[in-house]
Protein backbone atom coordinates (compact mmCIF):
# COMPACT_ATOMS: atom_id res chain seq x y z
CA UNK A 1 0.00 0.00 0.00
CA UNK A 2 1.21 3.74 -0.62
CA UNK A 3 2.72 6.17 1.77
CA UNK A 4 -0.38 8.49 3.44
CA UNK A 5 -0.15 11.94 2.91
CA UNK A 6 1.27 13.39 5.67
CA UNK A 7 0.32 16.77 4.93
CA UNK A 8 -3.45 16.44 5.10
CA UNK A 9 -3.11 13.65 7.56
CA UNK A 10 -2.44 16.50 10.33
CA UNK A 11 -6.48 17.63 9.62
CA UNK A 12 -7.76 14.10 9.45
CA UNK A 13 -8.72 14.64 13.36
CA UNK A 14 -11.79 13.13 14.53
CA UNK A 15 -13.56 16.34 15.41
CA UNK A 16 -13.03 16.87 11.31
CA UNK A 17 -14.47 13.70 11.04
CA UNK A 18 -17.67 13.92 13.40
CA UNK A 19 -18.10 17.88 11.76
CA UNK A 20 -18.58 16.25 7.95
CA UNK A 21 -20.82 13.82 9.23
CA UNK A 22 -22.82 16.52 11.17
CA UNK A 23 -22.81 18.05 7.65
CA UNK A 24 -23.99 15.17 5.83
CA UNK A 25 -27.14 15.76 7.58
CA UNK A 26 -27.75 18.69 5.62
CA UNK A 27 -27.05 17.43 2.34
CA UNK A 28 -31.25 17.46 1.14
CA UNK A 29 -32.64 20.15 3.55
CA UNK A 30 -29.45 22.93 3.64
CA UNK A 31 -27.74 22.25 0.42
CA UNK A 32 -25.95 25.47 0.27
CA UNK A 33 -24.45 24.84 4.07
CA UNK A 34 -23.56 21.33 3.04
CA UNK A 35 -21.96 21.82 -0.21
CA UNK A 36 -20.31 24.91 1.16
CA UNK A 37 -18.68 22.67 4.16
CA UNK A 38 -17.82 20.22 1.60
CA UNK A 39 -16.05 22.47 -1.06
CA UNK A 40 -13.91 23.98 1.77
CA UNK A 41 -12.56 20.91 3.16
CA UNK A 42 -12.23 19.35 -0.54
CA UNK A 43 -10.07 22.18 -1.65
CA UNK A 44 -7.75 21.47 1.98
CA UNK A 45 -7.23 18.05 0.68
CA UNK A 46 -6.41 18.88 -2.76
CA UNK A 47 -3.74 21.72 -0.89
CA UNK A 48 -2.42 19.32 0.79
CA UNK A 49 -1.42 16.05 -1.52
CA UNK A 50 -0.90 19.07 -4.53
CA UNK A 51 3.50 19.36 -4.28
CA UNK A 52 3.23 22.68 -5.69
CA UNK A 53 0.96 26.02 -4.42
CA UNK A 54 -2.44 26.01 -5.60
CA UNK A 55 -1.81 29.61 -6.47
CA UNK A 56 -2.12 30.29 -9.99
CA UNK A 57 -2.57 26.85 -10.62
CA UNK A 58 -5.29 24.96 -12.67
CA UNK A 59 -7.52 23.08 -11.05
CA UNK A 60 -10.08 20.89 -12.89
CA UNK A 61 -13.19 19.81 -11.28
CA UNK A 62 -15.25 17.35 -12.60
CA UNK A 63 -18.74 16.39 -11.24
CA UNK A 64 -18.39 20.40 -9.97
CA UNK A 65 -22.35 20.56 -8.94
CA UNK A 66 -24.01 24.19 -8.52
CA UNK A 67 -20.91 25.63 -7.84
CA UNK A 68 -20.03 26.22 -4.31
CA UNK A 69 -16.37 24.67 -4.87
CA UNK A 70 -15.72 27.25 -7.23
CA UNK A 71 -15.17 30.01 -4.29
CA UNK A 72 -12.93 27.67 -2.29
CA UNK A 73 -10.17 26.99 -4.87
CA UNK A 74 -10.37 30.94 -6.16
CA UNK A 75 -9.68 31.70 -2.51
CA UNK A 76 -6.54 30.51 -3.01
CA UNK A 77 -5.57 31.87 -5.77
CA UNK A 78 -6.05 29.11 -8.28
CA UNK A 79 -7.71 29.00 -11.76
CA UNK A 80 -10.90 26.87 -11.08
CA UNK A 81 -12.65 24.99 -13.42
CA UNK A 82 -15.82 22.54 -13.79
CA UNK A 83 -17.27 20.11 -15.67
CA UNK A 84 -21.00 18.70 -14.79
CA UNK A 85 -23.59 16.91 -17.53
CA UNK A 86 -26.31 17.87 -15.49
CA UNK A 87 -27.85 21.45 -16.87
CA UNK A 88 -30.07 21.29 -13.32
CA UNK A 89 -27.22 20.17 -11.02
CA UNK A 90 -25.35 23.32 -12.78
CA UNK A 91 -28.11 26.28 -11.90
CA UNK A 92 -29.62 24.58 -8.89
CA UNK A 93 -27.98 27.01 -6.09
CA UNK A 94 -28.72 30.01 -8.62
CA UNK A 95 -24.62 30.98 -8.58
CA UNK A 96 -22.92 32.85 -11.80
CA UNK A 97 -21.17 29.48 -14.07
CA UNK A 98 -18.99 31.51 -15.55
CA UNK A 99 -15.74 28.77 -15.15
CA UNK A 100 -18.35 25.80 -15.73
CA UNK A 101 -18.37 23.35 -19.22
CA UNK A 102 -21.44 21.21 -19.82
CA UNK A 103 -19.58 17.64 -20.36
CA UNK A 104 -19.69 14.19 -19.78
CA UNK A 105 -16.57 13.05 -17.48
CA UNK A 106 -15.88 10.36 -19.99
CA UNK A 107 -15.10 12.93 -22.52
CA UNK A 108 -13.41 15.89 -21.61
CA UNK A 109 -13.50 18.92 -23.87
CA UNK A 110 -9.58 19.71 -22.83
CA UNK A 111 -6.09 19.11 -24.58
CA UNK A 112 -3.93 16.73 -23.14
CA UNK A 113 -1.70 17.91 -20.12
CA UNK A 114 -3.69 21.14 -20.07
CA UNK A 115 -3.97 21.25 -15.99
CA UNK A 116 -2.02 20.81 -12.52
CA UNK A 117 -4.67 19.10 -10.83
CA UNK A 118 -7.38 17.06 -11.84
CA UNK A 119 -10.27 15.86 -9.29
CA UNK A 120 -13.35 14.38 -8.96
CA UNK A 121 -14.89 14.17 -5.52
CA UNK A 122 -18.06 11.88 -5.13
CA UNK A 123 -18.97 11.61 -8.80
CA UNK A 124 -17.44 8.21 -9.80
CA UNK A 125 -20.41 6.10 -8.40
CA UNK A 126 -22.93 8.16 -10.69
CA UNK A 127 -21.27 6.71 -13.53
CA UNK A 128 -21.56 3.09 -15.12
CA UNK A 129 -17.97 3.55 -16.75
CA UNK A 130 -15.99 5.39 -13.49
CA UNK A 131 -12.97 3.95 -14.69
CA UNK A 132 -12.95 5.75 -17.89
CA UNK A 133 -13.69 9.31 -16.31
CA UNK A 134 -10.61 8.37 -14.29
CA UNK A 135 -8.41 7.84 -17.32
CA UNK A 136 -9.51 10.98 -18.74
CA UNK A 137 -8.73 12.98 -15.63
CA UNK A 138 -5.21 11.27 -16.41
CA UNK A 139 -5.14 12.26 -19.49
CA UNK A 140 -6.02 16.42 -19.08
CA UNK A 141 -3.15 16.96 -16.43
CA UNK A 142 0.12 18.11 -17.30
CA UNK A 143 3.10 15.63 -16.30
CA UNK A 144 4.28 16.22 -12.54
CA UNK A 145 0.58 17.23 -11.50
CA UNK A 146 -2.15 15.57 -9.49
CA UNK A 147 -4.86 13.39 -10.40
CA UNK A 148 -7.43 12.74 -7.46
CA UNK A 149 -10.63 10.43 -7.63
CA UNK A 150 -12.73 10.37 -4.24
CA UNK A 151 -15.89 8.31 -4.36
CA UNK A 152 -18.62 6.67 -2.47
CA UNK A 153 -17.93 3.11 -1.93
CA UNK A 154 -21.10 1.12 -2.28
CA UNK A 155 -20.87 -1.62 0.30
CA UNK A 156 -20.11 0.99 3.11
CA UNK A 157 -22.95 2.78 5.29
CA UNK A 158 -23.06 5.68 2.78
CA UNK A 159 -23.47 3.45 -0.99
CA UNK A 160 -27.03 4.02 -0.81
CA UNK A 161 -27.04 7.88 -0.53
CA UNK A 162 -29.77 9.31 0.61
CA UNK A 163 -31.50 5.79 0.31
CA UNK A 164 -29.84 5.14 4.00
CA UNK A 165 -28.62 1.47 4.91
CA UNK A 166 -31.57 -0.16 2.88
CA UNK A 167 -29.35 -0.76 0.12
CA UNK A 168 -27.32 -3.77 1.92
CA UNK A 169 -31.10 -5.25 0.53
CA UNK A 170 -30.25 -4.77 -3.02
CA UNK A 171 -30.11 -1.53 -5.34
CA UNK A 172 -33.53 -1.75 -6.79
CA UNK A 173 -35.24 -2.67 -3.88
CA UNK A 174 -34.02 0.12 -1.71
CA UNK A 175 -35.38 2.69 -4.48
CA UNK A 176 -39.21 0.63 -3.96
CA UNK A 177 -38.49 0.80 -0.42
CA UNK A 178 -37.99 4.55 -0.67
CA UNK A 179 -40.38 5.65 -2.85
CA UNK A 180 -42.95 4.10 -0.78
CA UNK A 181 -41.65 6.45 2.32
CA UNK A 182 -41.57 9.42 0.73
CA UNK A 183 -44.29 9.25 -2.15
CA UNK A 184 -41.40 9.84 -5.37
CA UNK A 185 -38.85 7.96 -6.33
CA UNK A 186 -34.78 8.99 -4.96
CA UNK A 187 -32.64 11.23 -6.28
CA UNK A 188 -29.87 9.14 -6.96
CA UNK A 189 -31.76 6.25 -8.98
CA UNK A 190 -29.95 3.13 -8.77
CA UNK A 191 -28.84 1.75 -12.37
CA UNK A 192 -29.66 5.07 -13.87
CA UNK A 193 -27.79 7.82 -11.56
CA UNK A 194 -26.19 5.71 -8.82
CA UNK A 195 -24.38 2.16 -9.22
CA UNK A 196 -22.12 -0.06 -7.19
CA UNK A 197 -18.35 0.53 -6.59
CA UNK A 198 -15.59 -0.73 -5.02
CA UNK A 199 -12.49 0.07 -3.42
CA UNK A 200 -10.99 -3.10 -5.32
CA UNK A 201 -11.49 -1.66 -8.46
CA UNK A 202 -10.32 1.51 -7.68
CA UNK A 203 -7.12 0.19 -6.62
CA UNK A 204 -6.58 -1.91 -9.89
CA UNK A 205 -7.07 0.67 -11.96
CA UNK A 206 -5.06 3.24 -9.86
CA UNK A 207 -2.11 0.42 -10.06
CA UNK A 208 -2.42 -0.40 -13.32
CA UNK A 209 -2.95 3.56 -14.50
CA UNK A 210 -0.40 3.38 -17.82
CA UNK A 211 0.38 7.35 -17.42
CA UNK A 212 0.00 7.68 -13.53
CA UNK A 213 1.51 6.45 -10.26
CA UNK A 214 -0.16 6.13 -7.19
CA UNK A 215 0.84 7.41 -4.48
CA UNK A 216 -1.40 7.35 -1.83
CA UNK A 217 -5.01 5.72 -0.84
CA UNK A 218 -6.64 6.76 1.92
CA UNK A 219 -10.15 6.92 3.86
CA UNK A 220 -11.76 10.31 2.93
CA UNK A 221 -13.95 11.56 5.88
CA UNK A 222 -12.30 9.01 8.67
CA UNK A 223 -9.74 10.35 11.26
CA UNK A 224 -5.89 9.22 10.59
CA UNK A 225 -6.05 6.60 12.90
CA UNK A 226 -8.46 4.56 11.08
CA UNK A 227 -6.62 5.24 7.76
CA UNK A 228 -4.83 1.70 7.49
CA UNK A 229 -8.52 0.01 7.01
CA UNK A 230 -7.47 0.81 3.44
CA UNK A 231 -4.80 -2.08 3.63
CA UNK A 232 -7.31 -4.97 4.94
CA UNK A 233 -9.16 -6.67 1.89
CA UNK A 234 -13.07 -6.85 2.19
CA UNK A 235 -12.87 -4.68 5.67
CA UNK A 236 -12.29 -1.68 3.58
CA UNK A 237 -15.20 -1.90 1.29
CA UNK A 238 -17.40 -1.09 4.53
CA UNK A 239 -15.25 0.77 7.44
CA UNK A 240 -13.61 3.15 4.43
CA UNK A 241 -16.69 4.78 3.36
CA UNK A 242 -15.30 6.65 0.92
CA UNK A 243 -12.15 6.32 -0.72
CA UNK A 244 -9.51 8.87 -2.17
CA UNK A 245 -7.09 7.64 -4.76
CA UNK A 246 -3.96 10.22 -5.38
CA UNK A 247 -1.94 9.73 -8.32
CA UNK A 248 1.31 11.42 -9.72
CA UNK A 249 1.28 12.14 -13.95
CA UNK A 250 4.28 10.43 -15.02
Amino acid sequence: MTAMPAAFARHATWGRARRLLREFGYEQTDPDRFYSALAEDTAQLVAAVHPGPLAGAAVLDVGGGPGFFADAFTARGAHYLSVEPDAGEMHAAGIDHRTCIRAQGQHLPLRTGSVDVAYSSNVAEHTDRPWELADELVRVTRPGGTVILSYTLWWGPFGGHEMGLTHYLGGHRAVRRYTRKHGKPPKNLYGVSLFPITAQAGLNWARQARDARLESAFPRYLPRWAWPVVKVPVLREVAATNLVLVLRRR
